[in-house]
């Protein structure tokens, strides 16, 4: 069995600025011991008799079922809270629910719009708060991404990672992964549409610590060259559905196809956080192709999340 270091115990995962180099690496590390002991049918009940409380605002399949299916499979109990479950949907404010829930369960996972509601249930919250989602950040995601390129790289600090479109939640919080792990990360994102610029600002001033270049750019061809991983995302995320065909407009040459994948090295991977608008962000030639590892990094989900789990619960 992996030991788990009690020295994250009780902390909220609300963003991977908020750990340090070592702690990100730790997270990662028990990330992969806790996969290999699912691979080889090991118990590993970390969190025996412990319950999370499942917050969801905005809708999902990968991170409802890997939270929901890491539970079990660390030996404690998930509750699923939909805004038609729960109080916090008629009205109840988030300092009183987290009040009440901090004192039922042993940690809470919200996925919501407005960044600042994470933020404020974990100010009140007796339990850790777990991030699965805001419009600004998307931290859960990156520690499965960062795993997955670790498994086919080796190592992360030094590889390119370039992120080709909108500059949403998981563009900012890949810019907070790489300067954490020393991996250089470049931004193709159309003007207009670049990610937040406090977490940019963050980001480079941590980078400093680990030798991660980070930019923004408006070219993808630009980004994307002698890069080790290739990264895009839906151009129009939850809520945005409005503004889908006017962003497909903008975001043409933001497509990743084989010509764009030619330009990155011959090794390249592709990753996509799904769900994945196939014709789109991303063609089939390439999702399908022998360079997507995206069903990998989605199954990594599963394993993340119980990393972030047993540390923090």
């Amino acid at each position: 069995m992996f030991e788990i270091n009690d020295s994250l115990r009780g902390r909220d995962f609300v963003s991977i600025y908020d750990f340090s180099v070592e702690e990100i690496k730790y997270i990662l590390e028990a990330g992969s011991e806790i996969k290999k002991l699912q691979k080889a049918g090991i118990t590993h009940h970390y969190l025996a008799g412990k319950t999370l409380g499942m917050i969801f605002q905005k809708a999902s399949t990968r991170t409802r079922v890997a939270f929901e299916v890491g539970m079990y499979q660390l030996g404690g109990h998930a509750l699923f809270l939909s805004p038609r479950d729960i109080q916090l949907g008629r009205g109840e404010t988030i300092k009183d629910t987290a009040l009440v829930l901090g004192r039922m369960l042993d940690g809470i996972m919200i996925r919501t719009f407005d960044h600042e509601e994470v933020v404020e249930l974990a100010k009140w919250s007796a339990v850790p708060v777990i991030n699965g989602l805001t419009d600004l950040l998307h931290p859960t995601q990156i520690i499965g991404d960062l795993m997955t390129i670790k498994e086919h790289k080796g190592e992360l600090k030094g590889l390119k990672l370039a992120f080709v479109g909108d500059g949403n939640n998981v563009a900012n919080s890949l810019l907070y992964g790489g300067a954490r792990v020393g991996m250089d990360v470049v931004i193709a994102s159309p003007s207009g549409f670049e990610p937040d610029k406090e977490v940019l600002a963050r980001a480079q001033k941590d980078a400093g610590q680990t030798g991660a270049k980070l930019s923004v750019v408006q070219d993808s061809e630009e980004a994307v060259a002698g890069a080790d991983v290739i990264y895009t995302d839906v151009w129009a995320s939850m809520g945005q559905e409005d503004q889908a065909e006017e962003k497909e407009k903008q975001f043409l040459k933001y497509q990743v196809n084989p010509r764009l994948l030619s330009l990155a090295k011959p090794d390249a991977i592709v990753l996509h956080c799904l769900p994945a608008k196939r014709g789109k962000e991303i063609t089939d030639e390439v999702m399908d192709g022998p360079q997507s590892v995206v069903f990998e990094e989605a199954e990594n989900r599963l394993h993340a999340h119980k990393a972030i789990m047993a540390v923090t619960m």
